[in-house]
């Protein structure tokens, strides 16, 4: 285990001595009506810091950009798993946002000492877990877990709108907008979409019977899950 500790304050939420390693975990895609919900999960390197690391939805696209692979460059390891649109519909979206947050958690190459999950809820784990109300602004490991898991749910958007490109998915990302919705009216729903989502429900009422669920494409059933490994040696 090292011994030298880095004092920059961006980086105090990983004390290699006391505490051993710290695991962030944050989500992103509870609340749009289509894709995936993902999860990261961060162990960062006390060794090599990592200025502007903040909630991701206070930073810009081109930041979270930078910031993304320059987590993936310097993190001692990190996790990135999804819950698929199918375990979002059937077994409701907290429950699979847990379940995503656990894959990201079990994924890492390293086992933490503790972890600490952004919001109020936390998923099963055998590793002692705290959750932080608004912690992706209060723990640099949460903040870089909430980086990963937002650029890498907005590039899943970028390939939805691929497939279906009346849908909107690059601007709103999956998101319930005036021209999401109208858009969920006029085609129906695409294989990405959410049907336990009420407003993705009562717009499929709306549209009429001969209408059929879009088949063009199919959603994923495998969970796209990516680890890296440390640059430097761990002791």
């Amino acid at each position: 285990m090292r011994s030298q500790k880095s004092s920059a304050p961006e980086q105090l939420g990983l004390d290699w001595q006391r505490d051993g390693l710290l695991a962030g975990v944050d989500e992103a895609g509870r609340g749009p009506l289509a894709g995936p919900v993902v999860a990261a999960a961060v162990i960062l390197d006390d060794m090599q810091p990592i200025k502007g690391l903040n909630d991701s939805k206070v930073l810009s696209e081109k930041k979270r950009e930078q910031l993304y692979d320059e987590i993936r460059a310097k993190a001692l390891c990190f996790c990135i798993a999804e819950a698929t649109v199918e375990e979002i519909d059937r077994i409701n979206i907290l429950q699979a946002t847990m379940l995503a947050m656990r894959r990201a958690v079990e994924g890492l190459r390293l086992t933490p000492a503790q972890v600490k999950v952004d919001g109020n809820r936390l998923p099963v784990l055998r590793i002692p877990s705290e959750a932080i109300v608004k912690g992706d602004a209060l723990v640099p490991a949460i903040s870089a877990a909430s980086i990963l898991a937002k650029v890498h749910r907005d590039r899943l958007c970028l390939q939805m709108h691929q497939a279906h490109p009346h849908y909107g998915f690059d601007n709103h990302k999956g998101y319930g907008t005036p021209e999401h919705l109208e858009a969920l009216r006029l085609h129906g729903a695409s294989a990405w979409h959410r049907t336990s989502f009420a407003p993705v429900r009562q717009c499929l009422e709306g549209v009429v019977a001969t209408t059929a669920i879009i088949t063009g494409g199919t959603r994923p059933t495998t969970i796209v899950t990516s680890v890296t490994t440390a640059t430097a040696e761990f002791e």
